[in-house]
């Protein structure tokens, strides 16, 4: 089943984020790679494609796992939490209708 994965991010989180991305890419593409992820993507923290120094105000993964608690698990390893990127991360069972 797919989840979807919903991090809000700390104020100011933009240099965390940084410093965090390469590990926590890598978990991402190891998703992709298995043919579980379909999609995933920050959340901009102004109307832009590229917020610049505004940074982002969260992310979206929304991923196949075979379990709620295999999906809380991963999210809960993601690099970004260790680094103290988010302050919050919700999981939750996700239904593909369209396309």
């Amino acid at each position: 089943m797919y989840y979807v994965i919903i991090s809000e991010d700390v104020a100011d989180s933009l240099p965390l984020r940084k410093d965090a991305r390469p590990a926590h890419l890598k978990r991402l593409e190891q998703l992709k790679d298995e043919g579980r992820l379909m999609l995933a993507g920050p959340m901009p923290a102004i109307d832009a494609e590229d917020p610049g120094s505004a940074g982002f105000v969260g992310s979206v993964v929304i991923a196949e796992f075979g379990s709620l608690a295999e999906a809380e698990q991963w999210a809960g390893a993601d690099p970004y939490v260790d680094a103290g990127v988010y302050s919050s991360v919700l999981v939750k069972p996700f239904r593909k209708v369209l396309p």
